[in-house]
């Protein structure tokens, strides 16, 4: 067991064990090794931590949480819950861990040279009351509680006309079954314009784009002079999506056209936004170079990590308002951190103080009502005046067996949620009898005219290739090329794993060999036509974002032969397409099937999500969650083993960070 009287030789050979057991990553281990070679004279109790601290980063914790970790020592290491076979019990860190209190915990670790108290002096290791951070995640939490107790503290002058603007921008009642209801896009938008720092969570078709786009219609209209604005968003995928719907959006809104010019349709990544420099971490833009900007608008917020918060919070001028929109309930980032999470928390109690109700209704018109809201105060809820909730799904209004399903899981109510999946026509269930079970074969290979699967784009594929001998350089091939990847995403496979017959991995090989068995696909492996590829990497040379997804289809050349070329979407909204020769493409995948996680920001017609046949830790209910609102039209659970859904709703996502308490 591990005591201050441990040797450190003896600790090392444990992690070793617990290194070769796949509980620990070998990066762990070395940075353990690491101290104990700079600091001989270290007890195992620090280095112990220091490891855990190091893999708590790589399952998204940004600190170790010591008490945590002694409360339930196995979940530091994320042991899969059923246990391992011919798992040796006294390596498990609850035998370890039995004697170490957190007394002698944090005295060893506040004795050692390698830990400083709340960051000076300047140490490897950072001890914050009962958490443990590396250094380097330290100072970003730090940086990031810093910029946004400042922004909490900007409050913006409104303009004299603001109520008028609202009627102009809203001028219909939001009404529900006839009755008037609370329009929180109106109150979402008199908010923002009163502060320099607001944040707007909902879920799907809650109108997270709508209020923003007004809101900048408001801001731009009201301005003395043209704002600059950015949008942004973590990804290419959710980019483009956001690109596409305010380009829409913008045309129809009740403003002068001088206002309507103003207002930017492009949204970039924020690697983009800010600069990415090659083989590095930093960025073009920093403190020392502000991003020039009035006005920063960042969709998909929840998928932000805390390094890249920080580095966008330290490039953003003071002057500048930040909005940050995004689903709290969704999956966080799979880097460290849950920002939008932790500062969501208290987000449906609303926690308004009296005089902040009572300003958002003179100006609105609006009552602010709600069975979850609760009162606040200013003191112990500055934050809370900077967020507002969207609590109205017009995609998954009234009866939509999507939206009850959602919920349910969301509210964490297993067994509403399986008579959710047994009484619409909206959602399914495919229970598998095992690997093989030709019940999987019928979803995934539907054809048009037999549901929507991976059979529908291959039969567009196929049946209106443009003639032999239509010119290279007209419309037909780009229309072609462009129906067979609209058709691609009708339907679409996600996975809670990346390993095993039930991950990404696996289903992809099956799915394609079971396409080319069938005569669908000339080939299996490597470049053929038909293979849908996802980009792992953003290459700004070639324009392709990480979560690009792309086909491969034989083109037409000058010279009247065929070259296989990989046909993506442009990110610019515009509806266009970019070809790329294959063999400029290093990082990308075959994705027939997905994670959940490369999804966000997507949305299917069809979304079949596929568990895998044990409980995972990576299956929470955001998980479930995030799977399902994917779906547009129709969502199918597809289950191996029974049991594992109602497991997974029962557990949630779980990140210890100090932000909110930094933010205090």
């Amino acid at each position: 067991m591990i005591t201050t009287k441990t040797p450190a030789s003896e600790l090392l050979a444990l992690l070793d064990r617990w290194v070769a057991l796949g509980w620990l990553r070998p990066l762990d281990r070395a940075l353990a090794g690491f101290f104990a070679e700079q600091q001989p004279e270290s007890e195992a109790p620090v280095l112990l931590a220091a490891a855990l601290a190091s893999h708590q980063l790589g399952h998204g914790h940004v600190c170790l949480d010591l008490l945590a970790t002694l409360a339930e020592p196995d979940f530091a290491l994320s042991l899969p819950p059923e246990g391992e076979e011919g798992l040796a019990d006294a390596w498990l860190p609850s035998k370890q861990l039995a004697t170490l209190t957190l007394e002698h915990w944090t005295q060893a670790l506040a004795r050692s040279p390698l830990v400083a108290a709340d960051g000076e002096p300047a140490r490897p290791l950072v001890l914050s009351g009962d958490r443990l951070y590396l250094r380097r995640y330290w100072s970003y939490e730090q940086g990031v509680a810093r910029a946004l107790a400042a922004r909490m503290q900007d409050d913006r002058a409104v303009p004299a006309d603001l109520a008028n603007w609202l009627e102009r921008l809203f001028p219909e009642p939001l009404k529900l079954d006839g009755e008037r209801q609370t329009d929180w896009q109106k109150l979402a938008c008199a908010l923002a314009a009163s502060s320099g720092f607001t944040l707007i969570t909902g879920g799907p078709g809650t109108g997270k784009t709508t209020t923003v786009v007004r809101l900048l219609a408001l801001l731009q209209g009201t301005a003395a002079q043209p704002l600059r604005i950015r949008l942004a968003a973590p990804t290419g995928k959710a980019a483009a999506r956001l690109t596409e719907s305010i380009g829409a959006q913008v045309a129809s809104l009740p403003v002068d056209e001088s206002v309507r010019a103003r207002i930017p349709a492009e949204v970039s990544t924020l690697h983009r936004l800010l600069g990415s420099l090659p083989d590095s971490r930093h960025f073009r833009h920093h403190a020392g170079h502000p991003l020039p900007l009035d006005v920063l608008v960042v969709d998909e917020a929840s998928m932000i990590d805390l390094e890249m918060m920080h580095c966008l919070l330290a490039a953003l001028p003071p002057h500048a308002r930040l909005l940050l929109l995004g689903d709290k309930d969704q999956l966080a980032s799979v880097e460290a951190g849950a920002l939008l999470g932790d500062l969501c928390r208290d987000a449906e109690q609303g926690l308004y103080t009296p005089e902040r109700l009572a300003w958002l209704e003179a100006v609105s018109g609006e009552r602010v009502v709600h069975p979850s809201l609760r009162p606040g105060d200013a003191g112990r809820h500055a934050l809370a005046q900077r967020i507002l909730m969207l609590r109205y799904s017009r995609r998954f209004a009234g009866g939509s067996g999507i939206g009850r399903l959602a919920e349910a899981v969301n509210r964490q109510q297993p067994a509403l949620a399986r008579q959710q999946l047994e009484g619409s026509d909206e959602v399914a269930t495919l229970r598998l009898k095992g690997e093989q079970d030709a019940a999987l074969n019928r979803l995934l290979f539907a054809g048009r005219g037999e549901g929507v699967g991976y059979g529908h784009y291959l039969a567009r594929l196929r049946d209106e290739r443009p003639a032999a001998g239509t010119a290279f350089d007209g419309t037909a091939w780009h229309d072609w090329a462009k129906g067979v990847l609209d058709a691609f995403d009708q339907f679409r496979l996600l996975c809670a794993v990346r390993r095993g017959p039930w991950g990404v991995e696996g289903l992809n090989a099956r799915i394609a060999g079971l396409l080319h068995r069938r005569g669908l696909l000339e080939a299996e492996e490597g470049w053929y036509e038909g293979r849908p590829v996802l980009v792992t990497r953003n290459d700004y040379g070639l324009g392709l974002m990480n979560g690009d997804i792309g086909i491969a289809l034989r083109l037409p050349e000058q010279d009247g032969s065929m070259k296989l070329r990989v046909a993506f979407p442009r990110n610019d909204g515009s509806g266009g397409l970019r070809f790329v020769l294959p063999s400029r493409l290093g990082e990308v995948e075959t994705v027939f099937a997905m994670t959940v996680h490369k999804s966000q920001g997507s949305e299917f017609a069809h979304t079949a999500l596929m568990l895998p046949e044990a409980l995972n830790p990576v299956l929470t209910k955001e998980l479930l969650y995030t799977g399902i609102t994917r779906a547009r039209h129709r969502f199918t659970l597809v289950e191996p083993r029974a049991g594992v859904f109602e497991q997974a709703i029962a557990r949630r996502v779980e990140r210890r960070s100090g932000l909110l308490e930094s933010l205090t």
